[in-house]
């Protein structure tokens, strides 16, 4: 059980200059358009001595340091995982995410503590039977997505994916220009970011956060090398060069795909709510499309059965340069947070999040 994969732009807000420009931060852009704005607040540090790790990550306690490579975010599940979905016979898999949800259920009570708090926002206050049918209900769906996963990466089991929105698609494509997707940890992200490279024969970059077991990292690039055919180009938030590769593959025309939901740790931020909730999100992204000239394309990947998804486009939300609209960022955030309480709000039980958000 993985789905710790966080990943956004980088914080490219600082190292993206516009197109002639010589790289100076977004910071003095906007002071040289009149604008007096602060800057963004920053997400919590780590903390001294403490491993820096993204905000969101899940909840883990003392279990992960006693486990090591044999914890849930460790290498040997990573690898379980995926021979699993590979060897295992695919009418039987429900034996064995019966087996695992039931299992994860009863022993990461963090992560069940989480995720049942979170869905409280979403879905009222409700007795504790039904708090428990919930969770399960959600590391159950979350179960099923992680397998799919493996199962497209390590297996050529066939996979059935249709679009709500397939004019705004084709419209982005036939364009020829560069644009971002951006997701969050809502259903098989992964699954719906692969069909770009596979159907338009175009570049995708996505962006991932750093695994928590480096084993874990090398391992899921390696699986994604092998499947991507050259086309499916897998970057990782902690390289320093992040923003400019970023930069210069949207103006080549490619695609970038990255998950706009979780700040990095110690990353600019920009305040939004989530079901009436404070929600920050991470400025990388709106920074990065500005920076490019390019739209944010908000993509849900939904689990609607066995290999079966729903992948919904939705309007492409435009970044203003900073001349035009000092705040346009933050606009653009809000109107991204908008169609992620949808997201969710849609299917709230493929709304992965194992960390509690709210005290």
């Amino acid at each position: 059980m993985d789905g710790v994969d966080v990943a956004d732009a980088a914080d490219v807000a600082d190292v993206a200059p516009t197109a002639g420009a010589p790289m100076r931060p977004a910071s003095s852009a906007r002071a040289d358009a009149g604008g007096r704005r602060p800057r963004a607040p920053h997400a919590p540090p780590a903390g001294p001595g403490v491993p820096e790790r993204p905000p969101h990550a899940p909840e883990t306690g003392r279990a992960r340091r006693l486990l090591g490579p044999f914890h849930v975010t460790g290498v040997f599940w990573y690898r379980f995982h995926g021979w699993g979905a590979r060897f295992w016979p695919s009418s039987q898999m429900w034996m064995i995410i019966t087996f695992f949800t039931t299992f994860f259920f009863l022993t990461l009570i963090n992560i069940r503590g989480a995720v049942g708090h979170n869905l409280a926002a979403v879905l009222g206050r409700c007795g504790w039977p039904r708090r428990q049918l919930r969770i399960y209900r959600t590391m159950w769906t979350f179960a099923w997505c992680l397998t799919e996963r493996y199962e497209r990466l390590r297996t050529a089991r066939p996979f059935h994916l249709h679009a709500d929105g397939i004019e705004r698609w084709a419209e982005l494509c036939g364009s020829g220009n560069g644009f971002i997707l951006v997701t969050a940890h809502v259903g098989n992200w992964e699954v719906g970011s692969m069909v770009p490279a596979a159907a338009e024969a175009r570049p995708v970059h996505v962006v991932r956060e750093a695994e928590a077991d480096p084993q874990a990292q090398e391992y899921v690039a390696e699986l994604i090398r092998k499947q991507g055919g050259g086309l499916y180009i897998t970057h990782f938030a902690e390289d320093p060069r992040l923003g400019m590769l970023l930069l210069d593959a949207l103006r080549r025309g490619e695609i970038v795909a990255l998950q706009g939901d979780r700040p990095r740790t110690g990353g600019r931020v920009a305040g939004a709510t989530l079901f009436g909730r404070p929600f920050p999100l991470p400025v990388g992204p709106a920074a990065l499309a500005r920076a490019a000239g390019v739209p944010l394309v908000p993509v849900f990947v939904f689990r609607e059965g066995r290999r079966r998804y729903r992948v919904e486009i939705r309007p492409p939300i435009h970044v203003p340069p900073a001349a035009e609209s000092p705040a346009g960022i933050d606009e653009a955030l809000r109107q991204f947070a908008a169609e992620l309480e949808r997201a969710i709000a849609t299917e709230p039980h493929q709304w992965f999040c194992f960390r509690r958000l709210w005290r």
